[in-house]
Parts: structure tokens; sequence; C-alpha cells
């Protein structure tokens, strides 16, 4: 008996393989009809006897390939047609259909082997890639995802690409990004004595530059990396000082698991997330005497490492380049380069040698960067091989863009029931980086064909996407609304475990967060209800003057010495804050503390931690973000035992008082500070969950969540969350989009719609 249906497939279902996969699941069961791409799916229709027929539908999902992503399957029964193959069709455009993109992927094993055998037409091809593998996201200039809507179709496929391209039993059937050799693209370096062509040329030069100590400008999958020696310390300084990035960490590519371990301890988790195929940045402890130099990441115990992801990188870690920094090809503040000429212009003054490439960035993307916390992924940067992927939303949305913050910004483009978080942008301080903003909304916008309804920006009058957010609403007549920054914080957390209706109370520390009385937030404990909308402030951190704003928050030691202000605490003459500053800094301080000029009230708890950082003397001036809190971490993991620490509740208030005193007895008695250190967070811990379970207890609510930057902190993360479970509570965090403000665009996206139910649905 013959039957025949048609599926129609939603999801991450394209450049992944899905069709020829299509293809080979009918083949295998004797069914004819056709697959093909639309604009928002993949359309398949089959052919054959009754029990294949129900066959493929059942094992189309099971046995999709790994890098698909299926949100959706419709099937409808219709007549036979009497179809004698089974063919892959051209794509078709469907009204008001988009798709969905898939992220870049790593070089799959498959090519790997290809890359190394000599006996291989792709032989050493720093392009090798295949339907499992390579450039995708980076690469789509529109949709539907065929050839001629990349980067590649400046790449005319040769016979033999072709054919393989063709062929349904081949692993590059339609394979967008397929090339070799014979059709590019093509590699080359760039000297100041020239300009270097040919494949085993280049890479020779490159690696010889590298091994001289020379600084790489390389482009990469999704922008310019700058390359130097991770082994040789004055490559490492060098790079420093031309990059003006004086202590912030930079990343290590070693070019497998074995190097990596030579330079930190890897447990089975976190080499899982090594050899992924999104290939992140993985936040590992270092060893005590490994090859690296101590100038890659300078006062802290961890090195950021990620293992090769594309085909270039694999030639170029060959020895004897064996473990080079890779770090983001732009000056600090600036945003990525990702065409030649850009870098040619911005990192002249920084690159020794430039290895260039053809292809064409379409999007540029950072590196991703997570931790692992008791076998948990924590993720610090959402970017490179998780963009674009949605979050899937409870119900169809409108089309709703949200701008994010100024600090790690990410702006998030809701359509259908998807969010789109776009890739890591970095900091909107430069003109420069807001130019980069806007490029990449017109971007999204634009590959979405989608033109947004509403707005949706932070509280704070004086970020600069709060003010493009106007700009733009004023131009286009959109509607622009803002919201508390620790709502958003809260509701980003809900919408990604797709628990937007859940009542939390949601505990959001971080280091500056615009607060509903103007004054600075950041130690926040918020009941959120059902209609997302409704949040009330129910504890938060004791306050405290910041005294000079943005200058204490680059000098902890002046958080340190308001901190003690607070406290009454007035004999200090002897602690490590006090003498890390000058006669004339610690009058100006002690004015504006006494007067109140130039200060601000403050319940930021990043501020706590920087303040506590100097009062243990780990870091008074900070060159970085979080700087004095990474160190104080860092410490605090160093330590044997916790020194006892108190911490004190007052009216639903975190008190830091009495810590502060504990911390300055422990000093002046001669406990080691690293025990102090680890001490001080347990406290922390502990007082915050005695604080939430009241809180939630007296409110009737059963799930608390824990958000906001702080959380990256994976000994306070890990510590509270456990308290929390033990006392029987539900604790959501994050898995999906960090708990930093790179997850904020998320959060401003659902409240924006929770608060515009007039506003009509996107098809």
């Amino acid at each position: 008996m013959s039957a025949r249906r048609r599926l129609t497939v939603r999801g991450v279902v394209q450049g992944v393989g899905f069709r020829p996969f299509v293809a080979r699941l009918a083949g295998e069961l004797d069914l004819c009809g056709y697959c093909g791409n639309d604009d928002s799916s993949v359309f398949i229709e089959v052919e054959g006897r009754h029990d294949a027929v129900e066959n493929f539908v059942r094992r189309l999902p099971a046995s999709a390939p790994p890098l698909a992503v299926i949100s959706a399957v419709a099937v409808d029964d219709l007549p036979p047609q009497g179809d004698r193959t089974f063919r892959i069709v051209e794509s078709r455009h469907t009204a008001g259909g988009r798709t969905l993109v898939s992220p870049d992927i790593a070089t799959c094993a498959d090519c790997l082997r290809e890359l190394r055998d000599p006996r291989n037409r792709r032989y050493r091809h720093p392009f090798i890639n295949c339907t499992n593998c390579g450039p995708r996201f980076t690469v789509i200039t529109d949709l539907p995802y065929d050839r001629p809507v990349t980067t590649m179709a400046s790449f005319p496929m040769c016979a033999d690409c072709a054919a393989e391209y063709r062929r349904p039993t081949d692993r590059r059937y339609h394979a967008q990004p397929i090339c070799c050799h014979q059709c590019g693209p093509r590699i080359w370096l760039e000297t100041d004595a020239g300009r270097v062509d040919g494949d085993d040329a280049v890479l020779s030069a490159a690696q010889e530059a590298l091994s001289a100590g020379l600084i790489v400008a390389m482009k990469g999958l999704g922008g310019f990396h700058l390359a130097c020696d991770a082994t040789n310390p004055a490559a490492v300084r060098r790079l420093r000082e031309r990059k003006h990035r004086p202590a912030k960490p930079f990343a290590v590519m070693a070019p497998d698991v074995a190097a990596v371990r030579r330079c930190c301890t890897v447990s089975a988790d976190e080499q899982r997330l090594l050899e992924a195929p999104t290939r992140p940045i993985v936040l590992l402890r270092k060893h005590g005497c490994g090859p690296i130099a101590d100038e890659v990441a300078p006062g802290i115990d961890e090195l950021g490492m990620m293992l090769p992801y594309t085909p270039l990188h694999h030639l170029l870690l060959e020895p004897p380049s064996t473990l080079l920094v890779m770090t983001s090809g732009n000056l600090s503040g600036e945003p990525l380069c990702y065409t030649n000429d850009d870098a040619r212009a911005r990192l002249a003054d920084i690159a020794d040698v430039f290895l260039m490439h053809d292809r064409d960035i379409a999007v540029p993307c950072e590196d991703s960067v997570l931790a692992v916390s008791a076998g948990r992924e924590v993720p610090i940067r959402r970017s490179r091989g998780f963009a674009p992927l949605p979050v899937l939303l409870d119900s169809p949305a409108p089309v709703v863009l949200s701008v994010g913050a100024e600090l790690k910004n990410t702006f998030c483009l809701t359509r259908q029931d998807f969010a789109f978080c776009s890739a890591h942008l970095g900091d909107m301080g430069t003109l420069e980086s807001q130019r980069a903003f806007e490029r990449s909304v017109e971007q999204l916008t634009t590959m979405h064909r989608v033109t947004p309804e509403l707005v949706v920006a932070d509280d704070h009058p004086g970020y600069a996407t709060r003010q493009w957010a106007q700009r733009y609403s004023d131009a286009t007549g959109v509607p622009m609304r803002t919201v508390q920054h620790h709502h958003a914080h809260v509701a980003s957390l809900l919408a990604e475990h797709g628990r937007v209706g859940t009542r939390i109370l949601g505990v959001a520390f971080d280091g500056t967060g615009y607060g509903c009385d103007r004054t600075v937030w950041g130690g926040e404990l918020l009941l959120v209800g059902p209609d997302l909308l409704a949040a009330s402030r129910v504890g938060h951190l004791r306050d405290f003057l910041l005294p000079g704003g943005e200058a204490a928050v680059r000098n902890p030691a002046r958080v340190a010495l308001a901190l003690l202000h607070e406290a009454s605490i007035t004999d200090i003459d002897g602690l490590p804050c006090t003498r890390a500053l000058d006669d004339p800094e610690r009058d100006l301080v002690a004015s504006q503390l006494r007067t109140g000029v130039g200060c601000v009230r403050t319940t930021s708890m990043g501020r706590l931690f920087d303040g506590v950082s100097s009062l243990l003397g780990v870091r008074h001036r900070v060159s970085y973000e979080a700087q004095a809190a990474i160190e104080l971490e860092a410490l605090a993991r160093s330590a044997d035992d916790a020194a006892a620490v108190p911490m004190a509740l007052r009216d639903n208030i975190l008190d830091f008082e009495p810590a502060l005193r504990g911390i300055i007895a422990g000093l002046l008695g001669g406990t080691d500070p690293a025990a102090l250190a680890l001490g001080f967070h347990h406290a922390l811990a502990t007082a915050t969950a005695n604080l939430a379970a009241t809180l939630a207890d007296s409110a009737g609510v059963g799930t608390i969540g824990l958000t906001g930057g702080v959380f990256q902190n994976r000994i306070l993360l890990r510590a509270l969350r456990t308290d929390l479970e033990r006392r029987g509570f539900e604790v959501l965090d994050h898995k999906i989009v960090p708990a930093n403000d790179g997850g904020l665009s998320l959060g401003q996206a659902v409240l924006g719609i929770a608060a515009t139910p007039s506003i009509g649905v996107a098809p």
C-alpha cells in the first residue's frame, strides 16, 4: 500500500547537511519524492510503502545531523503521485518566512584526516570543509542558505568540487562553502619586505615570524586575531604594550588537549567543552610550572584555553608554533577588525606581519568564553559557535529590538517565537563601537526581513545604547520603552529557562545598574510576579558612598576607604588599601566622603568585591573591568581553609560591616589573606541564602534565580546554589546567555513583549 507525506521542518536545518541527510534516509527506505529549502523551513515530500513512510517520519527528528536543531515538524497526508526518484530541488522563496542560521562549526574529524593526507586533493588546504563543519553564520549574506548568498559566491566551483556538491552520497553534497586548492580561497602574507604567496611558503613564513617573537595579525573565521608565541614573555609584553592592554588575560590556542594539559588541569567536563564543535575558550586552572609566560594572564590562577577550529589554525599550530596567544584583533575598547583594509589601517601599529585571505567575512564574530562549575557550564561570553542560535519563546511575539547594555554589549531581535541574541559586540564607549553596533543591527534585521515594532533600552539615560534607541525611535516613529537594569537580568534568566510566568525571587548582583531611585544599584533581591512586569525590590546590599563615580571604579582602594567610612571604622592607617594611596589622594577621598561632594550612593555588589580586594592587599588599581574581583576569587581558590568572616542581616539588608571588621581583625592577627578571601565568599553566600530564603518563604515563592555579572564568580555561585538547593528551593542560573550584561538584551526584549500586548504578532 502506497502513501505520501509532506513534512515541513523548522529550526536550524540549513547549512547543517539536512537536505543530504533527508535524501540518504529516503534512499535507505526506498522512498521517492523531493526536498528543498525555503525561507523558513526545509520542505519534504516522500512517497512509498506505507510502513516505510511512517518509518521515515519517525526517524527524521531522531536521526537528524548533529548540528541540526529542530524546533517543529508539521506532517500532512497527500495523495500518491507516482514519483520514481528522490531529488533535492531548488530553493523557494516564501512571503514573510525566514529560516534559522547555523553557527560556525569547527573543522570535523573527517576533514582533518583529509587535511593531513598527502594522497587527498585537499591536503593542507586552509579552507577545507564539508556539510558537517566550517563557516556558516560569518559567511551568510542572505537566506535561504545557498552559495550565491554567501561570501563564497565569488569563488566558482571547479569541476571536481561541483561533482562532489551534486553527488548525493558525498559528504560535501550541497555543502555551500565547498572549495579546494584549485577554486580558492587563498592565503598570503604581508610584511614590510613585501608579499608572500603559496600556502606552504605563507605558513612557513608565518611560523618563522611567530618563532622570532613577532606579532601576527591573522584573519580568521569571524575576524582578525593578534597572535604571538605564548611561551615568549617579551613577545607577550610587546603585544600588551601595542594593544594598550596592560593586564587583562589573553586567550591561548593549543594544538590538542595533550598540549592544554601541559599548561592546565582539565576535567572530563572541561575536555568535552574544549573539543565540542563550538570550540569555545574554556577557563582552566593553571599548572604551577607550565610553559606559558606569566605575562599571558598575570595575577590570576586560570588560563583561557582553546583548540584550533579552522584548518588554517591547525596548519599554523604545527611545530614549532604550538602554543599561541590568540586575542581579538583590535585596540582595547574598539570593535573587532574583520576586513583586510580595516585591519591594515587599525592594526598597523600592533602587528609586524599580516596573514590574510580573500574570503570575506559577512558578520564579525568574537570567540565564545565558557567555564565549568561543579560540572555545569557557565557562559561568560556567547558568540562564535552559539550565535545566532535563538532562545525559544513561550509563544509568538511581536518584532522587538532590544539594544542591551553599555558594557559586554549584545542586542536582541525577536521574530515569531524566537529571540535572536547577537554575537558579542563589546563595550560601547567609542564611536567605532557604536558604528559596529549599528551595522550589526542592520545586518540582523535585513537578514530576517523584519522591521522592529518596538525598541527597548536600559533606564540609564547616559548609556550610548539608550541614546541610540532614542534616535532610532525619533527617526522611524517606532515606539521606545526603557526597563530597569536588574529587572532585565531576572527576565533574561526566566526567558532562557522558558519560565516566563513563574513567580521568582531574583538575586541580581553586579557592578552597576541604574536604580529606580536614581542611585547606582547592584546588590538587589527582586520579587518578580507571573506577568513579568510586576517587580518589587525586597532586599539589597547596604548602601555606601562611591567617591568620584568612575574614578572609584578604576581605583578599588577608594572603594575600600568608602566602605570603611560607611562602617565608621577609623583606625585604618596600617591597612593595605590606605598605604596604596598617597596623602593628596587620601585627603581628596576623605573630603568627598565627609561632604558627599562628587559621590553617589550605591548598593553595588561588584564594588563590594573591589573594596574587599583592596582591603586584603590584592588589587588597588584596575586596568580592566572586574580585575580586582577576579584576582580576589583567584586568591580565595588558593586557600586551604576558609577563615571565619561574619556578615549580618538587618531589615532585609545585607550588612557588610561585620565582614570588614572581621577581615581587619584577621589581617592584624596574621591570618592568611587567602583564608580571609575564601571566608568572605562563604560569608556572603550564607548571608544571601539566609535573606533569600526568608524573603521567598514569606512571599510563598519556591524558585530563586541567580543573575548578574557577580555570578560569574564560581565560588559564590556554587556555594549559594548548593545552600539554597539544600533548603529545598529550585535554583535557576544561566546556561545559555551570560549572567553578565551580555545576557541583558534578552531580558529587555521579553519585558518589552510583556509590556506591549497590543502590538501585532510577526508572521
